[in-house]
């Protein structure tokens, strides 16, 4: 019986994968350690202040109300081609409904957030879809995957198609995620105390007939063990970057390029606390005259310490300078970092309200700033998690096939408020040349289509279909000059 080399071709891939993922893994958990403090198999590296992690979670949240706002109509199906009827946009309307109830009844707010974080932390995040068994009350199932267990390689078009993940787990949990797997007699003997843990390494990787999965037991005791294998036709594991610079892999993100300042605004605390300490309890002096026993005094009041005759006793020794030069660093410092990470860059709100010019402008300031980014989240994120759950509803048989969003008969229109802020501007633009038409007068006028004009403002702006009336079939007997 000849060997399987899958496997161990499975784990060589990863180890290269892991090598090259290695210059980052410094540099990732300096940026967690400073804006996520306390996660597990991180540093202790003390934090005292908290302007990075309260910035970098605001642009965590902003994302995610600006991107995919939960229990928010944030997408939707729409005919690719502009004579579509009306019954095929109100039926892709309920279709892209019903997904997204799904999602909403699925932990996608809890896991999406979580991976904001990496990727506002560190400038790349994984995110798993997953198909829930039958009988679960959601269909989907949605994991934020620690960056430290994923290792990925690009694509010939530049995605991160292959994915490598690397879990802990124990026997009983390999038995129950993989139950048709011939596991090796180490997993196979009980365990006396604390439960062993084992690494099983996942490999979904690109090919001709969509996405291969396989599963293997890294076993240090003996050969690596193939537990499943299988295949997709999306990937269950979404890996999107903040941005990309050209020949690498992994992402960067906002915190790294305020990490500097975070750092340093986080030692001048420091330094500015151990200051107030020493101005608090002081630095002290005292003879040694055989009477004062500096180890029996206690600074608290009403103490009396006692001394010799004609002896100086305690006296308090005077601190060589102030360091003042901290409150004149430190606001710029906490400035430049709210700055980088978006927080609060277009200003405070100065009254209780805002009017409409100034939320249009605070939208389209953030679109500005975000503009590059949306787009690669768009097509690294939102593209790719829309067809994964799209696929995993077909595949239940709660999705018609027809109805899967492929660019050429369905599409899918982004209506979060990010995307809408151009949509805005466009609807804009239509109106102002309604304006200008209209004070031409009444024959320029007259060539205006305010049916027409009213349909493309209402797709522009996400409108749904139901509130369009259905034009009326011509009547044939009819000839078009007599209508």
């Amino acid at each position: 019986m000849t060997r399987d080399p899958l496997p161990e071709t499975v784990l060589a891939s990863y180890r290269r994968a892991v090598s090259r993922r290695a210059p980052w893994e410094g540099l990732w958990r300096d940026c967690f350690d400073h804006c996520l403090p306390g996660r597990p198999g991180q540093g202790a590296v003390p934090v005292y202040d908290g302007t990075g992690p309260d910035a970098a979670e605001q642009l965590a949240a902003s994302l995610l109300a600006e991107l995919t706002p939960p229990w928010g109509a944030w997408f939707g199906l729409v005919p690719a081609r502009a004579e579509a009827d009306a019954a095929l946009s109100a039926a892709l309307e309920d279709s892209a409904r019903q997904l997204a109830a799904e999602m909403d009844r699925a932990n996608f707010a809890v896991e999406m957030h979580q991976a904001f974080l990496d990727l506002v932390i560190a400038g790349t995040a994984v995110l798993q879809v997953e198909e829930t068994l039958p009988g679960d009350p959601a269909v989907f199932r949605f994991s934020a995957v620690p960056l430290l267990e994923a290792a990925l390689d690009e694509g010939p078009g530049g995605r991160l198609d292959t994915v490598f993940r690397r879990q802990m787990l124990t026997a009983a949990e390999i038995a129950m995620r993989f139950p048709d797997a011939r596991l090796p007699k180490a997993l196979r003997e009980p365990d006396d105390g604390e439960p062993r843990r084992f690494a099983v390494i996942e490999r979904v990787a690109p090919d001709a007939r969509g996405f291969a999965w396989h599963a293997v037991l890294d076993d240090p005791t003996g050969l690596p063990v193939l537990l499943a294998s299988g295949r997709f036709a999306t990937s269950p594991y979404i890996a999107f970057r903040w941005l990309r610079a050209p020949g690498e892999t992994y992402g960067r993100s906002p915190v790294m390029k305020a990490l500097p300042d975070i750092r340093t605004a986080n030692k001048v605390v420091e330094l500015t606390l151990k200051n107030a300490s020493i101005a608090v309890a002081g630095i002290w002096q005292a003879e040694d005259d055989g009477v004062l026993n500096p180890a029996n005094i206690r600074l608290v009041p009403g103490a009396i310490i006692p001394k010799a005759v004609g002896s100086a006793g305690l006296t308090p020794l005077a601190a060589p300078g102030k360091f003042d030069v901290s409150q004149l660093v430190l606001s710029d410092l906490r400035t430049r970092i709210r700055a980088a990470l978006l927080a609060d860059r277009l200003g405070p709100v100065k009254g209780p309200t805002m009017t409409a010019t100034e939320v249009l402008e605070r939208s389209a300031e953030m679109a500005r700033l975000l503009g590059a980014v949306y787009g690669r989240l768009q097509t690294e994120l939102l593209t790719p998690l829309v067809l994964r759950c799209a696929a995993i509803l077909r595949r239940r048989g709660l999705m018609p096939p027809d109805h899967m969003p492929d660019g050429h008969d369905v599409a899918i229109a982004y209506r979060s408020p990010l995307a809408q802020v151009q949509a805005r501007g466009d609807a804009a633009n239509t109106l102002l040349w309604l304006e200008a038409v209209g004070r031409m007068g009444a024959e320029a006028a007259a060539s205006v289509d305010a049916v027409a004009a009213a349909r493309h403002l209402a797709r522009v702006l996400g409108v749904a279909p139901d509130l369009l009336r259905v034009a009326a079939p011509a009547d044939p007997t009819i000839p078009p000059s007599a209508a």
